[in-house]
C-alpha cells in the first residue's frame, strides 16, 4: 500500500468514526442541545413559548435563560442543570475528537498557525531572561498524558488569539495593556514560580462571572482584554494569568491551561499549571493561594493545552467518565 493510500485510509476512518457509534450521538445531541430545542424536548415550554422567548430576547438583548425565569417557565436550579449538561456535552464531544485526531489523522494544524500573540505585550526586560528547557513533564494529577501538535478541534482557543490580536489594535486596548505591563514590571524575576505566585495573586482579585450572563453564551473564552474589563469565569482567569507570565517571558513550554473535572462539584473546571523550578504548580480562580499540583487530589486532567501543542490526559477511570458525560 502507497503512503497517499494510507493517508486516505486513515482521514476515511476519522470521518467514518465521527459518524458512527458514541460520536455520532454526541454529535446529534449537539445539534439539538441548544436551550430552548432542549427545554422543547424535555416538555419545559411549547415551540409557540420558545418562539416569543427568542422575539423577546431579540427586543430585549437579554440571555434566553434569564427571560424563562422571568417568565417562571423554568427555575434558576433547572436552568443552571440544563446549563451544565450542555457544557459536559460540549466538553465530551472535544474530547472524544481530539482521541480521534491522535489515532491517525496525518494532516496536521501545527502550532505555527497560532500566531504568538502574548509576546506583542511582552516587557522590554524579558526578552533578557533564559529559561532552562524542560524536556520531561510530570504526571499532571497522576495522569498519563499523549502529545498532540493538531489544534484544529480547539476553536474557543484559536479563535480567542485571533479576537486577541485585533483588539491590541484598537486604541481602547492600549490603556489597559499598559497598565498590566506597569503592574507585571513589579514582579519580573528570575524565578518563574515566584512571578507564577504574583500573577496568580493579580488576576484572582478580578471579577468572577458566568458566560451566559457575562456574554449571553454558555462557554465564551474571553481575550485578556475583555477579562480585564468585564471579569469572566474558569477559563478566562487561566488565560489571562497565562498571557501575564508569557509577558514576563515565561517560555511557552512551561505553561499549559487545563481542563479538569472537579470531582468535589461534579463539573469541568479550567486551571493554568505552569511548571516552575519547584516543579508543576496550579494557579486557580477557585484557591486563593498558588498550590503544588501534586497538593491537589480532586481534580482529574481532560486535556490540556497551549500555542504549540495540547496533551490527552488518561486514567484508568476516563473512558468510563467519558461515556458517562456523554448519555
Amino acid at each position: 500500500m502507497t503512503m497517499r493510500n494510507t493517508r486516505v485510509n486513515n482521514m476515511n476512518n476519522i470521518k467514518n468514526t465521527a459518524n458512527t457509534g458514541i460520536f455520532r450521538t454526541i454529535k446529534n445531541s449537539l445539534r439539538r442541545n441548544k436551550l430552548g430545542e432542549t427545554l422543547v424536548l424535555k416538555g419545559y415550554i411549547s415551540t409557540y413559548e420558545l418562539k416569543d422567548a427568542l422575539k423577546s430576547q431579540k427586543e430585549t438583548n437579554k440571555p434566553l435563560g434569564q427571560i424563562f425565569i422571568e417568565q417562571s417557565q423554568i427555575t434558576k436550579q433547572q436552568l443552571t442543570r440544563l446549563l451544565f449538561r450542555q457544557k459536559v456535552m460540549r466538553l465530551a464531544a472535544t474530547t472524544i475528537l481530539c482521541m480521534a485526531s491522535l489515532g491517525g489523522m496525518t494532516k496536521r494544524s501545527h502550532a505555527g498557525a497560532i500566531k504568538d500573540v502574548p509576546a506583542r505585550i511582552m516587557l522590554a526586560s524579558a526578552s533578557d531572561t533564559s529559561f532552562q528547557h524542560i524536556n520531561q513533564y510530570p504526571e499532571l494529577f497522576g495522569a498519563k498524558e499523549k502529545r498532540s501538535t493538531n489544534l484544529k478541534a480547539f476553536t474557543k482557543w484559536t479563535d480567542m488569539f485571533d479576537r486577541f490580536d485585533k483588539s491590541l489594535n484598537k486604541s481602547s486596548s492600549k490603556r489597559i495593556i499598559q497598565d498590566l505591563q506597569i503592574e507585571l514590571a513589579e514582579y519580573k524575576s528570575s524565578s518563574i514560580y515566584a512571578m507564577a505566585k504574583q500573577v496568580n495573586a493579580m488576576m484572582n482579585r478580578q471579577k468572577y462571572i458566568g458566560d451566559n450572563k457575562n456574554w449571553g453564551k454558555s462557554d465564551y473564552w474571553a481575550t485578556p482584554i475583555e477579562f480585564m474589563t468585564r471579569g469572566g469565569d474558569c477559563e478566562d482567569f487561566a488565560i489571562a494569568k497565562y498571557v501575564a507570565l508569557r509577558a514576563l517571558g515565561v517560555p511557552e513550554d512551561h505553561m499549559r491551561i487545563a481542563i479538569v473535572q472537579d470531582q468535589k462539584k461534579n463539573m469541568p473546571h479550567a486551571i493554568l499549571v505552569v511548571y516552575s523550578e519547584k516543579g508543576a504548580v496550579i494557579l486557580d480562580n477557585q484557591i486563593k493561594d498558588m498550590r503544588r499540583a501534586n497538593s491537589i487530589a480532586h481534580y482529574k486532567p481532560i486535556f490540556s493545552i497551549n500555542r504549540e501543542a495540547w496533551w490527552l490526559h488518561t486514567t484508568q477511570e476516563r473512558p468510563t467518565t467519558i461515556i458517562a458525560a456523554a448519555r
